[in-house]
This record gives C-alpha cells, structure tokens and sequence, in this order.
C-alpha cells in the first residue's frame, strides 16, 4: 500500500489526488513534447488549470464510495490503485470547465483568466497571425478535448484490476454520457428562453449533479464490489445532495462574493443561465409584479453593466425565490443522508458522507 493511501481520510484525499494528477501529467511530458514544442506549451495551461486549484469533490466522493463499501476480507484492489482511479474524475471537470467557460465567454475562472483567454492573451503578446480570441478558443476547445481523453487512460491504465473495471463500466459509460448532455440541454435552454423549472432541475440533474455526487460514489462502490441494494442507497444520497449542490451554486451565481468565488458577481445573470432559481423568480414576479417580470426577462443574458445586473438580482430576492431554493437545499439535504439510514456501510463512512453533505450545500464558493 502506498503511502499516499495509507489511512487516507476524506480529508487527505485532495492533496492525495493533487499528487496523482501531478504524476499523471509528467508521466505524459515527454511524449506530448515529442510531437512538437507549441503542443508541449499549450498543454502547460492545461496543466496549470489542473494543477492550479479546484476542490477535488469528485475523486473525494469517489473514494468515499470505495471506503464506504470495501470490506476487507474480501478485498484484493490496491487502494493507490483506486486513489489513481478516481483521481482521473478530475481531468473530466477540467474538460468541462475548460468547455464551459468558452461557451459562457467566461473570463475568469478560480479568480485567474480562464483557459481560453490565457492562451489568446499569449498569443496577442507573440504578435502571432490570426484572430487572438479564435486561437485561444480553438487550443483551449482542444485542451479540453485532451483531458477527457486523458482521464480515459488515467482510469483504464490505474491499476485497478479488470473485473473491478468491468463492475464500474455502467456508470463510467453513463457519467460521460450525462455531463456533456446535460452540458448540451444547458445551453439549449438559453436559446430556447425556457423558462421552465422541469427543464432546469434536468440540467442540475445531469450536467452537475450526476457527475459531482451520484457517479463518483457509484464508481467508488463498484470497484469495491458493493451489492446493489448499498450502490442504490448511496447513488440516492447522490442524487440528492448533488442537486442541492447545484441550487447553491445557483445562489451564488448571483449573489455570491467575486473575492470568494473567484467570479464576477451575478456572473449567472450576464450570461442568461436558465436556472431554477431564475424559474423560480420568474413566475413569482408574474403574479406579483409584471414590470419586474418583464425586467427580468428582458435583462438576463443581455444586461452587463453592473447596476442593472444588481437589480435583476433584487429583483429575484425581492420574488422569495431565494428563501424557496434555501428551503429545497435543506428538505434535499435531509432527503439524502435519509438514503443513508439501513444501508450497508460504516458508522465512519455514514459521518464522513454527513460532514461532505453539509459542506457541500452550504459553502460560500
């Protein structure tokens, strides 16, 4: 047993996988440097982007649902091999960080330019031809398509053992599948102007919730072996947990703090996410006030100077939208460690899920 998994609590699985990905990418230094030296430089920001910051909630859940079901006389998985596994969970947020930020027209991202706009403004600096702003999309588009490639071979080459990757191959099939739909009917509901909140619980549900909660904990429980009766209990804490996720995301998104989040304040607003929240606003100023309505309607994804986007957000908590979506974070809470009564793991795993739950639903970025 490595070192890095030795004990290895929920808590230490973050610099754990800091480690791994570190290992992963200059493992893959030299071969990217043989195909030339503009590839070598441009996968540096992709490197940086990893390596650069993120919360690693997504290989922490991971392993969780790995600890959380193992049982140790039957267990024959190296736990760094497992550490590794789901390690790569983080090149696939890197591809749709790197991916939405370029849809968004994001700037900045973790309070540093967003992948896209580094490499234009190394590109403006060189002098080189062309249009900077394209460049920096068509390499950064590109980056992203390489980390999800990559985050294949991290999880197939990890040294998990074939059967265990046969047992998770649903949910590594699945999880793919889900992120980049639910990235696809995001983006689908600002062109539409849907103003549905069925169609905005389904991107929580697939863009974010799935891929953040939900899957990582189901493939943690499959390469441990887990029954499917403790596989559906902790995928429904997922479920639950990461939707009440993304409604604080949803919340922050307009009123968070850009020194905590590391975004423009009402960033959501400027760029016309279709969120419940919004859904939710919306409906309430239709029956209470239509020309705060029709401002809204009118301002989300077109305002952006910064005294119409903070009244578009006065506007929503004036609505009661926010106290509804606080009420919907804490009934989804309860709701998914409800999931984790009777089910067939550790008194430690149910206080680790616990503590992640509530950090995860009341953070302030």
């Amino acid at each position: 047993m490595s070192e890095r998994t030795s004990y290895l609590s929920a808590a230490d699985v973050p610099g754990a996988v800091e480690a791994e990905l570190r290992d992963f990418l200059e493992a893959n230094a030299a071969s990217i440097s043989e195909i030339g030296a503009p590839v070598a430089d441009a996968v540096e920001h992709l490197r940086d982007f990893v390596l650069g910051g993120g919360k690693r909630i997504r290989p922490t859940y991971g392993w969780v649902g790995y600890t959380a079901t193992v049982r140790a006389a039957d267990q024959t998985e190296d736990p760094a091999a497992v550490l590794r596994a789901v390690s790569s969970l983080e090149l696939i947020q890197a591809c749709a960080l790197i991916h939405d930020d370029i849809i968004d027209a994001s700037d900045t991202r973790r309070g540093k330019p967003t992948v896209h706009r580094a490499i234009a403004a190394e590109h403006s600096r060189s002098r080189w031809h062309g249009n900077s702003d394209a460049y920096g999309e068509n390499v950064a588009i590109l980056l992203g398509d390489l980390a999800l490639a990559w985050a294949d071979d991290m999880w197939h080459y990890s040294g998990v053992s074939e059967k265990a990757l046969q047992r998770a191959a649903e949910p590594w099939r699945g999880m793919r599948s889900e992120v980049i739909g639910g990235q696809i009917l995001d983006i689908s509901l600002e062109a539409s102007n849907s103003e549905s909140e069925d169609m905005a619980n389904a991107v929580n549900r697939y863009k974010t919730a799935a891929y953040t909660v939900e899957r990582p904990l189901h493939l943690g429980a499959a390469i441990a072996g887990a029954d499917n009766a403790t596989i559906a209990a902790l995928r429904g804490y997922g479920h639950d947990i990461g939707i009440a996720f993304q409604l604080r995301d949803d919340l922050l998104g307009v009123f968070g703090d850009p020194a905590v989040t590391g975004k423009p304040a009402g960033d959501d607003l400027r760029e016309g996410k279709r969120t419940v929240l919004y859904a939710l606003a919306l409906k309430a100023a239709d029956a209470s006030d239509p020309a705060a309505a029709k401002t809204l309607r009118d301002g989300i994804g077109s305002a952006t100077r910064n005294d119409d986007i903070a009244e578009l957000a006065r506007i929503i908590e004036n609505t009661g939208a926010v106290d509804i979506v606080e009420e919907r974070i804490d009934q989804l809470t309860r709701m998914g460690l409800n999931h984790l009564s009777g089910a067939s793991i550790s008194s430690d795993a149910v206080e680790t899920l616990t503590a992640l739950a509530i950090k995860a639903t009341s953070r302030r970025k």
